[in-house]
């Protein structure tokens, strides 16, 4: 066995060996020090929600490839791609009577593109489907982001119901991504193409969240205000940070797999049904880097699968 050599490998090394506290540290700083070169270099802050849909198109694009070519959906989390089927088809309702602009057609695309992935993953690749990692319960994440909203909601001149729906879709929006964690933390492998897929999510966020941030910054606290009064405008702000967070989880997990890679191979004759990249720290049961012993779902007979690690 032998690992692929990365540039940053010691760089790696030494950051995975600091503390938890040192890690968190240094995240957040490496946030910032983001943050403030995106306000030096990007002058008009609209151009970073642009680049911040394009760069979720590709992840989008990277999960229809993944479903159509690979024909596996292993990795994926359904009841991730459920609660954001519900958040978009809610906000596409709000766009509806609310604000119909560009961003209701954005999201009725993306809203018709997720129903066609949950279609995939229940239908015609259910088999590859790993339900029993897939366990985050969604009433957990539904529930309470109904009940906020009820409590905290825009304070505009909308329809009641209409600006609690709003509110319930933008906390849904910051959770939707859990049941995918779940599945990752549970799995401890990362398939290539989901761990693109939501690294993609993830710096779609962070751009998004940096728009967020810099135009307040920019209107000095009035574009909060123009949102409404009370707890609303916070709240807006600090679901985009929330998401920010989670998925800097995801992206934890793709930079640790990109630069400690193992490439795993499922090989049947010349055939490679199944591929993974995982690091020593993520297999399971502590195993030593000289004793690997992986395990898959597949059903084919154990004499007909060799496992290739390079």
């Amino acid at each position: 066995m032998r690992t692929q050599k990365r540039p940053m490998h010691a760089v790696s090394m030494r950051v995975r060996r600091q503390p938890p506290k040192v890690k968190a540290f240094l995240a957040v700083v490496s946030g910032m020090a983001a943050l403030v070169l995106l306000r030096v270099i990007v002058h008009d802050h609209d151009n970073l929600f642009v680049a911040a849909e394009a760069v979720h198109s590709i992840g989008i694009s990277v999960l229809i490839y993944k479903l159509t070519k690979e024909k596996t959906c292993a990795g994926l989390s359904l009841k991730s791609q459920e609660l954001t089927a519900i958040f978009l088809a809610v906000r596409l309702y709000c766009s509806f009577v609310m604000e119909y602009d560009i961003h209701t057609l954005l999201d009725l695309a993306t809203l018709a593109t997720t129903l066609w992935v949950i279609y995939m993953i229940r239908f015609k690749l259910k088999s590859s489907y790993m339900e029993d990692k897939d366990n985050f319960v969604i009433y957990y994440v539904v529930v309470p982001c109904a009940v906020l909203a009820l409590c905290i909601h825009p304070t505009t001149s909308h329809n009641l119901l209409n600006r609690i729906s709003w509110a319930f879709c933008v906390y849904l929006e910051a959770a939707s991504v859990l049941p995918q964690l779940r599945v990752m933390q549970n799995t401890k492998i990362v398939e290539p193409f989901t761990a693109h897929y939501v690294f993609a999510l993830g710096v779609a966020r962070f751009l998004s969240c940096a728009h967020w941030v810099l135009q307040v910054l920019d209107s000095r606290g009035r574009l909060l205000v123009a949102l409404g009064y009370g707890l609303w405008p916070s709240m807006v702000l600090i679901s985009e940070i929330v998401q920010t967070f989670i998925l800097a989880d995801f992206c934890y997990f793709y930079i640790k797999v990109e630069l400690n890679a193992y490439c795993v191979s499922v090989v049947v004759g010349s055939r490679c049904l199944w591929r993974a990249a995982c690091s020593p720290s993520t297999l399971w049961g502590g195993l030593s880097e000289d004793a690997i012993l992986l395990w898959s779902t597949s059903l084919l007979p154990k004499e007909n699968i060799a496992w290739l690690l390079m």
